[in-house]
Formats: structure tokens, sequence, C-alpha cells
């Protein structure tokens, strides 16, 4: 079986299989926000999808122009080759892509399809991204250049064995999108949820509940305000060396997040961390016991909140206002501490914590399920191909 399979799986240039190999335009396009037309870089590649969330927005004239040379198309192959090298995604048949055109950081495969099927082209240079990453060249700045990328070599079978090992790749794929897509359900209710019953108190009881004047403004009658640390008391992470990370399952929260695992434990679930120096304005609400580096500020106490309504409070606020640092951005928790809020009764609290949490811990599951979707996937790659 071994043998025949050799015979049957060639060498090809990606020249050879693919009608045109280009990239974006080289030039700038002037700006139109909210012109529906957009003008897509290597940032916006990520995942094995398009981000258009920030993306920018062009001309109507600049993207027909740009739209000449790159022609975008469902079932492209698009690979980042300036900078971070060797992000990809397979562009989807919708109407974004037909409004869509890239700069000159992200490549365009556009394949052959009598010779290679696009799932399996996508699948096939993802599998080998890290021989096709040293075909980058520069110092400064890492270019994967356009010769180099058609010359550069994919082993293909037959188009019959492609489309079976592309169906079998792609139905993972499908899963982490469902899995995806949900999350984003769940996240967008327990949003809208906080905002039912503390932003516009359309919680329930409300009909027997008069409104009072405060300092925000007419709030539910047995709700109070107060100060941002009656809510929630902020501290400074933990100071970790970077040689003792990695170790353990115990997640380690920085600023923007998990960034790697430790054996202690310095803080009990459910907590909420956000960034205190390099990156801040993110805000984690933590569902297992956790580590809090230093470049984080994590919610030590909660002596008038549960953890949930304190996570969407802090969330609500626009943190990066608060930087005093120079050079490196910096949060100093004293600078939001003295913050007015609104403090509801704790049984609504209560009961938020109850559901959101309910929605927030499904989330959970949804990402574990969608790691270990990644990781077999990725497992297979190598043995199909």
């Amino acid at each position: 079986m071994a043998s025949k399979r050799n015979t049957e799986w060639i060498s090809e240039k990606l020249e050879d299989i693919c009608a045109q190999v280009t990239d974006g335009k080289h030039g700038d396009c002037q700006d139109e926000p909210n012109s529906g037309f957009y003008f897509l870089s290597c940032k916006d590649v990520a995942n094995g999808k398009l981000n258009y969330e920030g993306a920018r927005q062009i001309t109507e004239a600049d993207f027909l122009d740009t739209h000449r040379r790159t022609k975008l198309a469902p079932g492209d192959v698009l690979i980042t080759n300036s900078g971070t090298i060797g992000r990809m995604a397979i562009v989807p048949n919708n109407d974004l892509t037909r409004r869509s055109t890239f700069q000159k950081s992200v490549a365009i495969l556009k394949p052959t399809t009598s010779r290679v099927e696009p799932s399996f082209l996508y699948y096939g240079l993802l599998g080998d991204i890290r021989r096709l990453i040293e075909f980058a060249g520069g110092t400064a700045q890492k270019n994967l250049l356009l010769r180099d990328l058609r010359a550069f070599e994919l082993r293909v079978p037959p188009l019959h064995v492609q489309k079976r090992i592309a169906g079998i790749l792609s139905a993972y794929d499908e899963l982490i999108e469902n899995n995806q897509r949900r999350i984003r359900i769940l996240e967008t209710m327990a949003r809208n949820l906080y905002r039912e019953w503390f932003v516009q108190f359309r919680f329930h009881g409300r009909e027997n509940v008069a409104l009072v004047p405060s300092p925000l403004g007419d709030i539910p009658q047995d709700w109070v305000t107060g100060r941002l640390d009656d809510l929630m008391v902020l501290q400074r992470g933990f100071d970790l060396p970077k040689t003792e990370r990695g170790e353990g399952t115990i997640p380690i929260y920085a600023a923007t997040g998990v960034t790697g695992f430790h054996n202690e434990v310095k803080a009990r679930a459910p907590g909420v961390v956000t960034g205190r120096s390099g990156t801040i304005g993110n805000v984690s609400y933590v569902q297992e016991d956790f580590w809090p580096l230093n470049t984080a500020l994590w919610v030590k106490d909660f002596p008038k909140a549960e953890p949930l309504y304190a996570y969407y409070v802090l969330s609500s606020i626009e943190l990066k206002k608060f930087n005093s640092g120079a050079a490196v951005p910096t949060l100093n928790r004293n600078d939001i501490h003295g913050l007015d809020v609104l403090i509801p009764q704790r049984r609504l609290q209560v009961k938020f914590q109850e559901i959101g949490g309910a929605m927030l811990a499904q989330i959970r599951t949804l990402e574990f399920e969608i790691q270990n979707l990644h990781r077999t996937r990725d497992l297979l790659l190598p043995r199909l191909l």
C-alpha cells in the first residue's frame, strides 16, 4: 500500500497547480469608513479565517482598481507573506468576499481546480507551513517572495484522493466553526442579560420597584451607588520568571490573557483579571483557579459584587483612558478604584451569576472542545499528507 501511495503522489510547483499566484496592492488606498469595500492586510488573516472587525474600508474606486490585481474569489488560498509569515485562510463564498481586496502583505493563490482541490491546497500548505516559512528571506522583516512561493513544491495525490482528505479535515474545521458560532451566541446572550438587568433595569419584578434620583441618574430605589472598590478590590499580580512557566495545569493570566501554565494556585475561581502593564483594556473572566501575573491586575476581593457582575462592570469602563504610562501603557488601580458605580441588590447579582455564569461555563466547555478538535486535526494533517 505504501509503495502505491508513493507512486501516486507527486511533487508539484505551486505555479503549476495554480492559475495565478499574486499578492495585494503595493501602494495605498484612500480610506472611506462604512463604504463596505475592504482593504485587508496580514493582521486580518488568522486561524483560517478573515477577520473584518476593525478592518480598513476604502473608496469604491480604489477597491475596483485594486481588485483588478487580486480578483479575490471563493476557494482562493491566502498566505501572509510579510511580517508574520504563514498565517492562512481559504476564501469563503459570501458577500464580503466580493467586496474585499488586499494589501501586499497577503499572497493570493488561485487553484486550478482540474489539478488541485482548493481545500486540499489549503491543508497541504498548512501541514507544510514550517518549510514554507523557511522560504521567507529578509533580516529586519521576513518576506515570502512571490517567485519563491511559485517555486514551492507540494506533494499532491490524484484529485479523488485530495477530495477525500480535504473532506476529513474540513469536517473538523466545520465542528470548530459551529462551536465558535455557539460561543458568539452565548457571549451575546450573557452580555444582553447584563444590559437588560443592570443598565436598562428590565429585571424580573421591576414593576414593583420605583426609580429614584442618584449621582448616576435614576436607579431602582433599593439599589445604591458607590466607588468601584466598594464592588471589587484590584491588586497587582505576582512575579513569575519565564523559566518557571509552562509546567503544570494552572493557567497564568497576563495582561492579554493566558500566557502559560504553572503548578501553583495564586487566586481562586471565579476571578476577574485585566491588564496592568504593556497592554491595558482587556478584561478576562476566569473560571478556573489561576495565577495572575505581574503585568495584570486581578480582583482580590468582591465586597459588594458577584464576580460576573464585577466582570461586566469592569468591561464597561474605557480603561485605556486611565493610562498613566509614557513609553509603556500602565493602569494604576488607584486611578479607577474611586470611580462611581452602581451597586444593585445582591440577590439580583446572585441570580445573574447563576444564569450568566451557566452561559459562560458552557462557553468554557466549547473552548475546550475547540482545543481538542484543533489538536486532533493537527495530528491527522501529517498522517494524511
